[in-house]
């Protein structure tokens, strides 16, 4: 299991940039539900390292009760914030300027402003988010750590909205695959109307839009 370093952000506290922010994305191609972007500070110098920092991997190598340990000791202690962006304006939008949109939002919410900011690969990004300088990284979830925390918080965050969401329209799942192209949730769209939740600019779902 590829395990992420601070090997990136050293480099920028090396250069007097010593707030620097991860940010990672969630639900990109989900059919339901928003799309959450996290973004996390790791300040320069920061000691001692608490022991959960050891289980901080790309959330998708993470099983969700080991998320959920790591989000319950980190985020007391960290600096984060979330930028969320509905299903109906993912749908105005198009997913891509979603994803940017969620970015923004997101590092736009820290209470700290961030020196650098460092994000999970985003296409046609640029060098800056909310004015501050940034980089994306390609598969930066896998490698560099602050990215990697920050996809824990993302997938944490938006797993509970949907499991919030799936008593609020009971029926299609949404607790169980998250809004994701499984089965069980083609299913449920064969046998339901499609909720408020689903993004109908995506393919199987305005394909229910047909019939």
């Amino acid at each position: 299991m590829l395990k992420p370093t601070l090997r990136k952000e050293r480099r920028l506290w090396r250069q007097g940039l010593a707030v620097v922010a991860g940010v990672d994305e969630v639900g990109r191609g989900a059919w339901a539900g928003p799309l959450v972007a996290a973004a996390v500070i790791i300040s320069a110098g920061v000691q001692p390292r608490p022991a959960w920092w050891r289980w901080v991997r790309d959330s998708k190598l993470l099983s969700p009760a080991a998320r959920e340990r790591v989000f319950a000791s980190a985020a007391p202690e960290l600096v984060w914030a979330l930028g969320i962006v509905s299903s109906r304006d993912i749908d105005k939008l198009g997913v891509a300027e979603a994803n940017r949109q969620a970015v923004r939002l997101a590092v736009g919410n820290l209470k700290q402003k961030p020196h650098y900011v460092l994000v999970d690969y985003v296409a046609r990004l640029g060098g800056e988010v909310c004015g501050i300088p940034s980089q994306v990284m390609v598969d930066g979830d896998a490698t560099v750590f602050s990215i990697a925390l920050a996809s824990i918080v993302a997938k944490v965050e938006r797993d509970r909205l949907m499991r919030n969401y799936d008593k609020q329209y009971p029926g299609y799942g949404f607790a169980a695959h998250k809004g994701y192209g499984t089965r069980e949730h083609r299913a449920a769209l064969r046998r339901l109307d499609l909720s408020p939740l689903h993004r109908r600019s995506y393919r199987p779902v305005a394909a229910r839009l047909l019939y």
